[in-house]
């Protein structure tokens, strides 16, 4: 028997990487230790990045829309996506960033203290520190505020099981609908998502997809439809689906912005497939909500900004009464 073969190594079931850690060994995602035995989140209580958002910003569309909320995030990710835009946090541990202790019960008198009754646990991956969501969204929970999850949802059913009680509302980036496109672009791959997403959508979840279209890597017709009909067909055609424009980041400096045309098209095509909320991301022209039956203007948004919102109580049109899909107050 070798040495190396001799020391025990414990393998972390959060994600499908599922690391085999060696006493001391930190996992691919920067946030997960092996201490004598034991598979820890070495980010429990450190969060990295805090903030006041409007909602939109998560992009959250149909969910208490023109209203704040506070965000979150702890270093570390299980992808290593090569446009990442938070890599500065997300690919590193909690060790080498500036952080601040935030404990579940901190956290529930900061909501107290803001006013805000809601939080997203976002910029980075939240799901690599699945111990602390869970605790710190149970803390939100009994003091009457609301959790959201902003993820990219490679995660194992078992890990995100826990949570999906606790939580009120997610939006999960979809990379692609290409495996080859997770793996190479990723490190990961694509049917974990999938399942991920299908789970959230049992639970009852308000659900959002969001879709960084990069030009040449992701963005072409047939990959887009294999989107829009996975979220029509498996999620519901009222599911709200955000294209988002992509900027130069991380190792894709050398790759153009998206192309607005890209974006247009790519929303005409999901609400002729049938969508009936669909939104472009990452630009400055204004974006606006409307009721599936009637078609009234009923929100108005120029950036994260609710320029007006004609909703009737409980979230009704107000032309024809029907009700918008989504979670209002």
């Amino acid at each position: 028997m070798t040495l190396e073969s001799a020391v025990p190594r414990v393998v972390c079931p959060v994600c499908p990487r599922h690391c085999a850690l060696a006493p001391g060994d930190t996992g691919s995602c920067h946030a997960r230790r092996n201490d004598n035995g034991r598979i820890v989140a070495t980010s429990r209580n450190k969060v990295c990045a805090l903030a006041l958002d409007p909602i939109e910003k998560k992009p959250l569309y149909h969910f208490y829309p023109g209203t704040d909320i506070l965000s979150l995030g702890m270093a570390g990710c299980n992808l290593h996506c090569l446009n990442c835009q938070n890599a500065s946090i997300s690919q590193c541990g909690p060790d080498a960033l500036p952080s601040r202790s935030l404990t579940p019960g901190g956290l529930a008198a900061l909501l107290r203290q803001t006013g805000v009754n809601a939080v997203a646990y976002t910029y980075t991956e939240p799901l690599v520190a699945p111990e602390y969501v869970l605790d710190c969204a149970r803390a939100v929970c009994a003091a009457g505020g609301r959790n959201v999850l902003v993820t990219a949802a490679w995660v194992e059913p078992e890990t995100l099981a826990p949570l999906l009680p606790c939580i009120d509302a997610a939006n999960v980036d979809i990379k692609s609908m290409r495996d080859a496109f997770y793996r190479t672009n990723c490190g990961a791959s694509l049917m974990p998502v999938l399942d991920a997403v299908r789970q959230m959508r049992a639970a009852n979840l308000h659900l959002e997809i969001t879709n960084l279209l990069i030009p040449g890597r992701n963005d072409s017709p047939e990959e887009r439809r294999d989107l829009i009909r996975f979220v029509r067909e498996e999620l519901g055609p009222e599911t709200p689906l955000h294209f988002s424009r992509f900027f130069p980041r991380h190792r894709l400096e050398s790759l153009p912005p998206t192309p607005e045309s890209t974006l247009t098209a790519a929303k005409e095509q999901a609400l002729a497939e049938g969508l009936r909320h669909v939104y472009i991301g990452n630009t400055v022209h204004a974006e606006t909500t409307r009721c599936a039956s009637c078609g009234a203007p009923l929100i108005r948004r120029k950036g994260f900004a609710v320029v007006f919102n004609r909703l009737e109580p409980g979230g009704r049109c107000p032309d024809c009464h029907t009700p918008l899909h989504g979670r209002f107050a």
